[in-house]
């Protein structure tokens, strides 16, 4: 008895247990098929790292892209297509399998060219169908895979070069292959921890001979230093096992990275670009690599050799030969002597030569992919590609609200979140020139406020005036100079529209738009000299300012009281005042478990409570790629960690949800993530969003869309999160649950738009449609599901297709009641399959499910804009009924005139003696329907001229379609239509009185049924 209790006891507690447990939902459960939508733009595109061409087909080329991913072409690069959305969208190389080029393509992901905001890959993947899907083959840790080399013989055969991590050392790095296609790989040239990989290539005449360009390099967050002892260019007769320095010619001393290339018509023929402190330039070898000689030392071949180490001999002429450079570099006699290429975006990474035509050429640039027919004259640039890399985004309230943010090397945009006809590149406008970083809108003015790297220039446009005015703050007389972090940080008051705050070692503020500052701290970081040091680059000095270190880098001002402002550095200070900046508090000692120094990327000041914060740190340039994000209800006294093994990446940026603070949406190196309670748990949303690094999140309030400034796709819209703020656990428990949504506006609005051309990019616009949202407990599989729009007595007004999935499901409902029937004929009729707008007011909404039914209603309200009376709609719906109503009653007079036509002509098939009845009825009715309906030509060149039913349809679709009451003319037309249409009736009575009743005692007699008709109700529901 005492162990029956027990076990009883257990029962019950263990029952409870189970009960209280939360429901979690992750993933495509959690979002349903809440979308993202990608707006681009693509007119400034964005960094190309890779492209590679079909080995025999012209039309098929891969561009592999900074931060955007794979794309591909099949129409020789007039236009492109995303591969690779899955997957890490940092690239560094494309391969396409020569014996099997349509079908198996190799991805090495993270790029190669190792600038300051570089992001990062995670592996080696293969496609075996051209791109469709992707398989990862490994090399999870490698960071950078700058090489991919295939056996041209022999496909299982593939070698591939990893340059390895870029923040730190790494094991990972070499020349690795396999022989088995990938199941397993050989690491077989290895250095040390320090020297990578950046080039490794295959002679195309000899699969066993290879060349390895060895490069010793590491960037920090204040510097880079390329080059060391360990850079060298080995090679390999042997297949790879065993290697060999071929330096006979080459500088002495320490060396940096290489650009190598083989001459494909002349494997003899080998070139280099070496970086080194004296006698740097192209080489060239005659003898495959046994000795060197120095041709050229001109600058367009040596700058920046950490950003640009491509060099590309022609397919078919060995004295053709392209660097890539800061505009590009071309020789035609054999490296002697070069020119730049034609106009285009500068920052020239990679160029391929078409196979068949000697003069065409692609070339991938920080601005996108270019075309050139001559030669490299003259250029175009592909007009598709929206790989455009925002560093910061921020939006406005306007309608459509605009989104301001700045690009990597291609200046600071404002456009539009919709646009008539999608959002073409003509929508976006320029604020800005050179690495465009933080725009910000001013509340109240037409004035928009942007930077160009390092606070070079911080521009105040008054967009009324076309007048940008440098506002940036400069060194007081007698004091320190001013550090400002190449994407320096800005913010625009919440409490007073002009206050202007921008951050450099100094937390500045101005009253006035920035035409005074003054200094509201004392230096907020560590002020640390060693990593101050102006000069970087190693064996190239490098004085960018991009490692400008020691600053400021996130600025938060409290939504609820102004004088709280937190202040973050890259260097790893949390820093707040309470009051306006009078003292400051250093909080960053009380964040436990993060490593000291840590960049502070993006502090969030809570819209719920003063003492609240989030703060994301990023410690990736210290070779820490752990996720930080921390938050505080204290003003930073404590810090807890809300981070879960769910998260991918690491984090640069938080946004606190304004109406539920459970709700936060945080970008990673790999997609955005989103907790609806409060980071206990993490879902990666993957709807339409590619896996690119989230750079910085908005959250426009009227619309409460997520929008996104992504580091290689552009700008990507979350359109209304509002369902997201409303999940809880009563809710996960129900088995359906409507979410609350706002009222619908019918938007009266009618343009065209569409300026644009097949090949250029277009954004999309937003569904214009309401959105009926719900939530199943389970995704329905088996029996009926249906969703129904009824009016508030019951009369169903639509039908539509329900969403079964678990999870969200949105179903779009356009307004539209059922279109009329229309009357059959020879051609189609437009106009008349347009459905009537349902008038403003609140609707029913009924979901069945097998045999439960769930109701929930939904608003629609007029455009708040119209200009439209009461009246005038009143008489607009009156018009529009009977024009549906004659679209019905012709459809079923046409209906029973087929019905007996149909009947006559088949007796008349079967029973000649009924020629004389048959004949009368279908002469006369077929002369009928010709008045009525098109019987014969086509929609095109043999159009028959319109009859009834068509300039019925036409009145009736262009009433339908309008929102005011319907013109004079429109009436007058309506009522000569309705004319015809009546006397069609009458004259269908009289033939059905005389011919067709003739015809039916015919058929009585002989034994035959009359011709089915239906009753009207029924004809018009069939």
């Amino acid at each position: 008895m005492y162990k029956k209790t027990i076990v009883a006891a257990i029962c019950i507690l263990y029952s409870i247990s189970i009960q209280s447990q939360d429901i979690v939902l992750k993933g495509k459960e959690l979002f349903g098929n809440l979308e993202a939508r990608q707006i681009g733009p693509a007119l400034m595109s964005g960094r190309i790292i890779d492209l590679e061409n079909h080995p025999t087909n012209s039309k098929v080329l891969y561009a592999g892209t900074a931060g955007g991913g794979v794309w591909k072409s099949e129409n020789a690069g007039a236009s492109f297509t995303s591969v690779f959305d899955d997957h890490a969208q940092s690239i560094g190389v494309v391969a396409i399998d020569p014996n099997d080029p349509d079908k198996t393509v190799w991805v090495g992901t993270g790029e190669i060219w190792t600038r300051n905001s570089v992001s990062i890959g995670d592996g080696l993947y293969k496609s075996s169908d051209g791109g469709a899907n992707w398989k990862k083959m490994g090399f999870e840790n490698s960071e950078r895979i700058s090489s991919i080399e295939i056996n041209p013989k022999n496909s299982n055969e593939v070698y591939v070069g990893v340059m390895g991590a870029l923040w730190g050392d790494s094991q990972d790095r070499g020349v690795y292959k396999t022989t088995d296609g990938g199941k397993t790989w050989n690491k077989i040239l290895y250095v040390n921890e320090k020297t990578g990989v950046n080039d490794l290539i295959m002679d195309p005449n000899d699969p066993n001979t290879l060349y390895a360009a060895m490069w010793e390099f590491r960037r920090t967050a204040w510097g880079f230093n390329s080059g060391g002892p360990e850079s060298a260019l080995y090679k390999s007769t042997d297949a790879g096992k065993t290697w060999n320095k071929i330096h006979n010619g080459f500088p002495k001393g320490d060396l940096g990275r290489f650009a190598i290339a083989i001459a494909p018509s002349n494997s003899k023929i080998v070139f280099a670009v070496v970086e080194s402190k004296e006698n740097k330039g192209l080489y060239r070898s005659d003898d495959a690599g046994a000795n060197w000689k120095l041709l050229n030392g001109d600058f367009g071949l040596v700058v920046r050799p950490f950003y640009f180490s491509r060099l590309v001999v022609h397919p078919k002429n060995p004295d053709i030969l392209v660097k890539g450079g800061l505009f590009g570099s071309i020789s035609r006699d054999g490296g002697k002597t070069f020119k730049n290429l034609g106009d285009m975006h500068a920052d020239i990474h990679d160029i391929v030569f078409d196979i068949n035509n000697p003069d065409a050429m692609y070339v991938g640039t920080d601005g996108g992919v270019y075309r050139s027919w001559d030669g490299g004259a003259t250029l175009d640039m592909v007009d598709n590609l929206p790989v455009s890399q925002f560093y910061h985004i921020s939006v406005d309230n306007e309608e459509p609200y605009n989104i301001y943010g700045g690009l990597q090397d291609n200046g600071s945009w404002w456009g539009p979140s919709s646009s008539p006809g999608g959002i073409e590149a003509r929508d976006w406008k320029r604020v800005g020139v050179g690495d465009g970083f933080r725009v910000l809108k001013h509340p109240s003015k037409n004035i928009i406020y942007s930077e160009m790297q390092g606070a070079q220039n911080v521009w105040r446009y008054d967009v009324d005036k076309n007048y940008t005015k440098n506002v940036q703050p400069l060194p007081i007389k007698g004091e320190a100079d001013l550090r400002f972090n190449w994407n320096a940080p800005m913010a625009v008051s919440n409490h007073q529209p002009d206050r202007f705050y921008m951050g450099s070692q100094f937390l500045h503020v101005s009253e006035d738009m920035g035409d005074n500052w003054k200094k509201i701290s004392p230096d907020l970081t560590t002020n640390d000299p060693a990593k101050q040091d102006k000069e970087s680059g190693g064996i190239s000095v490098d004085k960018s300012g991009a490692e400008t270190h020691t600053t400021i880098f996130t600025i938060a001002e409290s939504p609820i009281d102004q004088k709280v402002i937190w202040v973050g550095t890259d260097d790893g200070n949390v820093q707040v005042t309470q009051d306006g900046g009078v003292t400051w508090t250093n909080t960053v000692a009380n964040i436990q478990g993060l490593p000291k120094n840590t960049w502070v990327y993006h502090i969030e000041a809570s819209t719920h409570n003063k003492a609240t914060a989030y703060a994301v740190f990023d410690g990736h340039a210290s070779g820490d790629m752990t996720t930080y994000v921390y938050k505080t209800s204290d003003f930073g006294k404590t810090w807890k960690s809300i981070v879960t093994d769910e998260i991918i990446g690491f984090a640069r940026n938080i946004q606190e949800d304004y109406v539920n603070e459970d709700l936060l949406y945080l970008g990673t190196e790999f997609g955005l993530f989103i907790t609806i309670n409060g980071g206990k748990n993490w879902s990666r949303f993957t709807n339409n969003m590619p896996a690119t690094a989230v750079h910085f999140i908005d959250l426009q309030k009227k619309t409460n869309d997520l929008v996104l400034g992504t580091h290689g796709r552009g700008v990507i819209i979350i359109d209304d999160i509002s369902p997201l703020r409303q999940i809880n656990q009563e809710v996960l428990i129900k088995d359906v649950h409507f979410f609350d949504t706002k009222s619908f506006a019918i938007k009266e609005e009618g343009g065209f738009g569409g300026g644009s051309t097949e090949l250029q990019f277009v954004g999309d616009n937003p569904s214009a449609s309401a959105k009926i949202i719900y939530y199943l407990k389970k995704r329905h599989t088996f029996g009926k599901m249906t969703l129904s729009i009824q009016d508030q007595n019951g009369n169903e007004i639509v039908s539509l297709v329900p969403g079964k999935s678990k999870g969200i499901n949105i179903v779009d409902w356009n307004f539209r009641k059922k279109a009329p029937k229309v009357a059959a004929g020879k051609t189609f009729t437009f106009g008349g399959f347009t459905a009537p707008r349902a008038p403003s007011g609140t609707y029913k909404v009924i979901l069945t499910k097998g045999k439960k039914q769930y109701e929930s209603t939904i608003t629609l309200q007029n455009d708040p804009k119209s200009l439209i009376t009461e009246n005038d709609r009143i008489v607009h719906r009156k018009i529009t009924k009977e024009l549906f109503d004659d679209m019905e009653d012709l459809a079923y007079l046409v209906y029973k005139i087929d019905q007996n036509i149909k009947k006559a002509e088949g007796i008349a098939k079967k029973d000649p003696a009924s020629q004389k009845v048959t004949s009368a009825v279908i002469a006369t009715l077929n002369a009928l329907k010709e008045t009525l309906v098109v019987t014969t030509g086509d929609n095109y060149v043999n159009e028959a001229e319109p009859q009834l039913r068509e300039k019925l349809s036409k009145l009736y679709g262009e009433v339908a379609d309008q929102f005011e009451k319907p013109s004079f003319s429109q009436i007058e037309n309506k009522e000569v239509l309705e004319k015809r249409l009546n006397e069609g009736k009458t004259a269908y009575e009289k033939i059905n009185n005389k011919q067709i009743a003739k015809l039916n005692k015919y058929l009585e007699k002989s034994g035959n049924t009359t011709a089915e008709i239906l009753d009207k109700e029924k004809f018009l529901t069939k």
